[in-house]
């Protein structure tokens, strides 16, 4: 085969390369379109979906009694966070046929800023609506900061083996310095400001930093403190250990002045006169998290293409 024959193989390759990844680039701005309409038709879907609670079902209801549910651990990120228990605390009482209201509590705690946003928002709604009722029914837990939301009910019910109480603050975290110089391990943490790495398990807590972190509990602690005794008022025995951070059972709370008496959302029932209920709970839209994930599948993507990154972090 001459040179120019050859010439002309090596040109057809070539060509039919280029033809062939600008096949492949077509095809994946396709797949990306295509992402970019689902991801976008989701929002759309999400943005115009009806409120949970204005739909027939709780519009045409009878006299009925108001439940909003608290469980598991209480966090801004949880099924138990502030903004969906107060959302639901709203809706129970400004609706026109709820004879009173219910917060059916079996939580753990969690955090006590989420807590105390509830605490405050009960309060105000009792202030608010002052012929409707608020109760607390403790199930199988109802401690720290579920009870810290407990405490600001008109009355509390527990069973005699619900777990009350557990009244403190906690911070926790652990030391490794020792573990890492017998095995070799340098630290090598870096900081702009004194105390930025204070509790960093890598290095020994100083006595003013032990200080400062106790003052902090203990600030939170006494705000815990007055808030159950704002809500619960004359009802609380004389014991210290009750703000010890001990937890009790149901009949010992109702010793204590922690709880009112025995009984489930079905006691309340008969104390208010109507046999219906509503719940009104604020649940989380399902596909909140498929668009929180696609997001962030999004961005990691473009991060990638663009390698961005990421090894300074301010905290």
């Amino acid at each position: 085969m001459s040179d120019n024959g050859r010439e002309w193989q090596i040109l057809e390759k070539a060509v039919m390369a280029s033809v062939d990844e600008q096949r492949k680039a077509r095809r994946w701005g396709i797949v990306f379109k295509i992402l970019t309409f689902i991801y976008i038709l989701v929002i759309i879907i999400m943005v115009s979906s009806p409120s949970k609670h204005k739909g027939s079902a709780i519009d045409s209801s009878g006299t009925h009694l108001a439940v909003v549910e608290v469980n598991g651990e209480i966090a801004d990120d949880s099924e138990a966070n502030a903004d969906d228990i107060i959302a639901g605390l709203n809706d129970a009482f400004t609706a026109t046929n709820s004879k009173a209201v219910v917060l059916r509590i079996n939580s753990p705690g969690g955090s006590p800023v989420q807590s105390a946003y509830v605490y405050d928002a009960i309060r105000q709604l009792r202030a608010e609506h002052p012929n409707k009722k608020l109760y607390a029914v403790i199930t199988d837990l109802g401690a720290s900061g579920a009870y810290y939301m407990a405490s600001a009910a008109d009355q509390i019910y527990v069973s005699p083996a619900s777990l009350v109480g557990s009244i403190g603050v906690i911070m926790q975290g652990f030391g490794v310095q020792g573990l890492t110089q017998k095995i070799g391990i340098e630290d090598r943490t870096m900081t702009a400001g004194n105390h930025k790495a204070i509790m960093n398990p890598m290095a020994a807590v100083s006595p003013e930093e032990k200080a400062h972190v106790q003052k902090l509990l203990d600030t939170m602690h006494q705000q815990f403190i007055t808030a159950v005794k704002q809500g619960r008022g004359q009802r609380l025995k004389e014991n210290p250990d009750i703000f010890s951070g001990l937890f009790w059972t149901g009949q010992q709370a109702v010793e204590l002045g922690l709880a009112d008496g025995f009984g489930s959302v079905k006691t309340v029932n008969k104390l208010v006169g109507t046999d219906e209920q509503v719940n009104y709970t604020t649940k989380k839209n399902p596909m909140d998290d498929f668009i929180r994930k696609l997001g962030a599948s999004m961005g990691e993507t473009i991060a990638a293409k663009l390698e961005l990154g990421n090894d300074l972090k301010v905290r």
